[in-house]
């Protein structure tokens, strides 16, 4: 029953004889690389992160000259985030679709900040980038790593931080402040407004998580992970990205505010 075309070929019979130069040209083949065995790459995973930031671009211009959009954005965004942090497999399309509607938030929100406080775009964008490779470059370098210890620390401070802005959130909405910017920055400590404090706290805690979503992409390289979780690296790095902009473009309105 065997494929006459292979059977009757020497080299895939079992018996055929095989010389000592053979043997030596199959030692001296390399080894298949992940990329040819379909698994997760640095490459690949960055080739999609850019993927994903190319397509929160294009809809980011769109939410600049549709400011309205933000609010659909992030709706939509936060349930797309949702679904997709707690999804065991990656669905490209869910994820494709998080960095479309995300892309209308950023694009929407940065038009107001810039509206109200010209300039503050350019300096967060700037801020984001310097943070994303000094984290980048450390990391690389072995001069930080996430431990198990300051990982706690940073579940604590990360649920402290949501509650805060949840509070805060709820205020805002129900009138308790006229402040744009949250109750934080009504209130002042030593003269610098807390939201200021918190927005910097907010910074460190986005710089850490970004070294968890390398460590995260490196344990999936090292373990051979398929390909398709690429996207799931590249997803969580762009969950990370966005908030560490946001924040910063939160802290530098403030600046331009006082």
């Amino acid at each position: 029953m065997a494929n006459p075309a292979l059977s009757n070929n020497p080299a895939f019979r079992g018996n055929a004889p095989v010389s000592a130069a053979d043997l030596e040209e199959l030692y001296q083949r390399p080894s298949a690389t992940p990329a040819e065995t379909n698994r997760m790459t640095y490459e690949d995973t960055a080739v999609k992160t850019v993927v994903l930031f190319a397509v929160l671009l294009g809809t980011g211009a769109i939410g600049w000259f549709v400011p309205g959009l933000a609010i659909v954005g992030a709706l939509v965004g936060f349930v797309l985030a949702m679904v997709n942090t707690f999804k065991r497999q990656p669905s490209v399309p869910l994820i494709v679709g998080y960095a479309a509607f995300e892309g209308l938030f950023i694009g929407g929100i940065t038009a107001i900040f810039e509206v109200n406080f010209p300039g503050v775009a350019v300096q967060a964008v700037l801020a984001t980038l310097v943070t994303v490779g000094v984290t980048l470059a450390l990391f690389a370098s072995g001069k930080i790593r996430a431990s198990a210890k300051a990982t706690k620390i940073f579940l604590i401070a990360m649920v402290s931080y949501l509650v805060f802005r949840l509070v805060e959130l709820v205020i805002v909405m129900i009138g308790g402040t006229q402040n744009g910017f949250g109750l934080s920055s009504d209130i002042r400590i030593a003269g610098i407004p807390l939201g200021l404090l918190v927005g910097v706290l907010a910074v460190v805690l986005a710089a850490y998580s970004l070294v968890l979503d390398f460590d995260q992409i490196q344990q999936g390289v090292r373990r051979g992970l398929p390909a398709k979780y690429g996207w799931t690296g590249a997803f969580g790095l762009m969950v990370t990205i966005v908030w560490l902009y946001v924040e910063f473009l939160r802290i530098f309105a403030i600046l331009n505010r006082r």
